[in-house]
């Protein structure tokens, strides 16, 4: 049995130290996983063996403890100049005759399974490589689309001089490893073919926020290095793996990136016939850019792929293992293949039972946008950094902009403050590196390099969901931290308000018992944009409308499916974070002014002088100006449960005027599908106008349960116009006429069996409200997210001296 040569048939996870992570990965996956049907290309394992006796062979080992024995990685000048001079002493060593044959002979057998025409993917796999400590993440070298003899040693020889790159050693440094005590092995397998079709990287869980229930995945044309360099911005989608266990198979959310550009094979030889060039980028076209560049249905193969995956390392491990793994699709077979699986090490190790959060006192203008990396806040001074050459003026504390980042440049990577990069997505090299780092970054920016300055002062702000934002100026924010272990557990259910589905991954550790009020507006207003009536009749709005219409929709079958997909993806994405806790959603309520201000919705509204007691809500859902758009509505939500498996999703009805209005809302959602009580469809109505209160036990018999809305109420009982700021002293959700109708509504609820519910800040505002609603009996208050802690506190005292007293 050879000590050079292992193949993948042969070894496992337990064999890192002979042939470093990504080697005993693949073999680990190989052997255990193919017969699960996740697809591993075959190849071998150059082992750490061999790199030992190269460098034993060739007197290397003694001119390496000689040039890094003393060296001073923080000084980046030496460090460049030692590290070149390592690589040097590799470079110049020969590979021994019989490792030469052992190489070549396994090339041939290799050949022998695949054809003549196979191309290798040859691919450093470090001795300390996915540790849990550290990831080594695009610490050493990678060569693609390997094809000869002569090409195969050479990537060899290359492999292992990675080991001494300046990135690899300031990591090694930072991670505790010495320097000559990790080994290279190197992979030699199969090339995928992804250069004609896809690839990309994907996680087991959510990177930025570490919620456990998504894979997530991202995708872009041709090889993988882009999307790993981050010198693109790719395709994400995310995949609920609670109810995709159940059986569901649809995609959560998703968001088209720009993918630029695409990796494939070149040919550029020298005279020795060794490719000076193995792989070079093109630009996409329009068209490939509009549209998503993998289908529903690889997504779906990659989520079990990735599932079962982290289900076969968990088991290993005896403890809950969230992955990081890289994929690619063939382009002349059409199959999805694993390249790659690594604990992830992150997320994955921080304290549950802790929660951290960043707050934001103030804000300023905003400079520039793009994806947030992490869930922290920075701040500090600008440095532009153009090259590797410049990494020498970077000083500490300042934030590093860059147009991309290279893993180079990890040493000031460890001392900015926060990053800024144009481009790269949620997986690239400096997001996995600034998260291992706990620095808060910014990618995929487009235009940052333009937008700011040298020396410029700026707040990085990653904590307001997966939108990062850069302000101007230094702002004043704060760090809290809470145990959850120190919070009780209230009769009464507190629950939050959400309707931003970019929040919703970052909220779920909150300790909430459900969803209470997630408004569709958001979603409709931030991601749809368009009026419901303008995407079923475009041909009503004008020729600019049209076009915009067009663009907006083009990565989509139609105009219905664009809507559709988009709101139940948004609503799904809400429902997902405390999934199977109830999820109440409630159905359009925008007045008809904010309708108006959608793409083409001048079009299809009336102007109304008080829209607030206006044509809003159930009043809206049955009429021939808007049923249509109704209809999509509830197509939208028939998808999320019985398509995406979310039945933990209450609908609601919001400003119900009339019992008879109630009746025709639910005769007309039974038209559209969503029929009350079939799959466990409970219905719900706003408890917001006195006749709701006045008529609660009429109501009783319509809708399964009421959520109070103390603002629309308090305005409608009181006659204010909580939009006025003239009359704003006369509104007060404490006036005694406003908690008598609470307390109707209420007492109705309990009389009919009916759920009741408080959607608004008084229980928070006022510690007075939220006592006389526990002392009331009130079955949930429904909060905004950052009220959540302090109420809970609040309820668990009150319904504490309420017990005492009655004992």
């Amino acid at each position: 049995m050879s000590e050079n040569i292992k193949w993948f048939q042969e070894i496992g996870i337990e064999d890192v130290a002979e042939v470093g992570g990504k080697n005993a990965s693949l073999g680990e996956m190989y052997q255990n996983l193919t017969s699960q049907n996740v697809l591993v290309p075959n190849g071998f394992a150059i082992t750490s063996n061999a790199y030992i006796n190269l460098l034993e062979e060739n007197g290397a080992w003694e001119k390496l403890h000689e040039l890094l024995d003393d060296i001073d990685v923080t000084n980046i000048e030496e460090l460049q100049s030692r590290g070149k001079a390592c690589r040097d002493i590799i470079n110049n060593c020969k590979i021994p005759d019989n490792l030469q044959e052992e190489i070549l002979s396994s090339f041939s057998k290799l050949k022998e399974e695949y054809g003549e025409k196979l191309s290798l993917a040859v691919r450093s796999s470090a001795t300390a490589e996915d540790s849990p400590e550290a990831s080594f993440a695009g610490q050493n070298d990678t060569y693609l689309n390997i094809s000869t003899n002569e090409e195969l040693l050479d990537a060899y020889k290359r492999c292992i001089a990675s080991n001494f790159t300046d990135r690899s050693l300031h990591y090694k440094h930072d991670n505790g490893f010495d320097y000559l005590k990790v080994y290279i092995s190197v992979v030699v397998m199969k090339m995928v073919r992804s250069d004609i079709s896809s690839s990309g990287v994907m996680f087991s869980l959510d990177t930025e926020s570490g919620f456990e229930d998504v894979v997530f995945i991202n995708a872009a044309y041709g090889l993988g290095e882009n999307v790993v360099q981050g010198s693109i911005n790719p395709d994400a989608f995310y995949v609920h793996k609670p109810t995709f266990n159940r059986g569901f198979r649809t995609v959560l959310k998703r968001s088209l990136g720009s993918k630029e550009k695409k990796m494939v094979f070149t040919n550029v030889v020298n005279s020795d016939n060794i490719a000076l060039e193995y792989t070079k980028n093109i630009p996409t076209t329009q068209e490939e850019q509009a549209r998503f560049c993998i289908s529903d249905a690889d997504i779906m193969l990659l989520a079990d792929y990735a599932i079962k995956i982290e289900k076969h390392y968990s088991k290993k491990a005896d403890i809950h293992k969230p992955m990081d793994m890289e994929w690619a699709k063939d382009g002349l077979d059409g199959k999805i293949y694993m390249v790659q699986a690594r604990p992830e090490t992150v997320e994955s190790r921080k304290e549950n039972n802790i929660l951290q959060t960043y707050h934001l006192n103030e804000t300023a203008r905003v400079l520039v946008s793009g994806d947030a990396i992490g869930t922290k806040i920075g701040a500090g001074r600008i440095h532009f950094i153009e090259s590797t050459s410049k990494l020498s003026s970077f000083k500490a504390g300042e934030v590093l902009l860059a147009d991309t980042t290279n893993p180079d440049w990890e040493p000031i990577m460890k001392i900015a403050s926060a990053i800024i990069t144009n481009k790269g997505g949620r997986t690239c090299h400096a997001a996995i590196l600034s998260r291992e780092l706990g620095i808060p970054a910014v990618v995929g920016c487009v235009n940052a390099t333009e937008v700011l300055q040298n020396n410029q002062e700026v707040t990085i702000n990653c904590s307001s969901g997966e939108e990062g934002v850069i302000y101007e100026g230094i702002l004043d924010f704060e760090i809290i931290q809470t145990d959850l272990n120190d919070l009780a557990k209230t009769k009464t259910q507190i629950m939050m308000n959400l309707g931003n589905p970019d929040l919703a991954f970052s909220l779920a550790s909150l300790p909430v018992d459900g969803i209470g009020l997630a408004r569709m507006e958001f979603i409709i207003n931030t991601y749809i944009k368009a009026h419901p009536m303008a995407l079923i009749h475009p041909e009503k709005v004008d020729v600019e409308t049209q076009e915009k219409l067009k663009k907006l929709t083009q990565s989509y079958e139609s105009n219905e499916d664009f809507f559709v997909k988009t709101l139940s993806e948004g609503v799904a994405t809400i429902a997902s974070c405390i999934y199977p806790k109830p999820c109440v959603v409630r159905m359009s309520d925008f007045k008809s002014n904010e309708y108006a201000t959608l793409l083409g919705g001048a079009t299809f509204e009336l102007q109304e002088d008080n829209p607030m007691i206006g044509f809003r809500g159930a009043s809206r859902y049955a009429h021939p100006n808007y049923e249509e758009g109704f209809a999509l509505e509830c197509k939208a939500m028939k998808r999320v449960r019985d398509e995406m498996g979310f039945d933990n999703v209450i609908l609601m009805i919001p400003f119900c005027r009339r019992v008879q209005e109630g009746k025709l809302v639910i005769e007309t959602m039974k038209k559209y599908g969503l029929t009350q009580g079939e799959n466990g469809l409970e219905i719900y109505v706003m408890c917001e106008i006195p006749n709701n209160v006045i008529q609660i036990d009429a109501f009783s018999k319509i809708f399964d349960g009421f959520s109070i809305g103390s603002n629309d109420l308090t305005q409608l009982i009181l006659g204010v116009d909580r939009d006025s700021e003239v009359v704003a002293f006369d509104y007060d959700e404490r006036d005694e006429g406003v908690k008598t109708m609470i307390k109707m509504a209420i007492e109705g609820c309990k009389r009919n069996s009916r759920h009741s519910g408080i959607c608004g800040q008084a229980p928070s505002d006022y510690p007075e409200m939220a006592e006389y609603l526990v002392t009331l009996g009130v079955d949930s208050m429904s909060l905004n997210p950052d009220s959540v802690l302090k109420t809970i506190r609040n309820v668990g005292l009150i319904e504490k001296e309420l017990e005492e007293k009655r004992s």
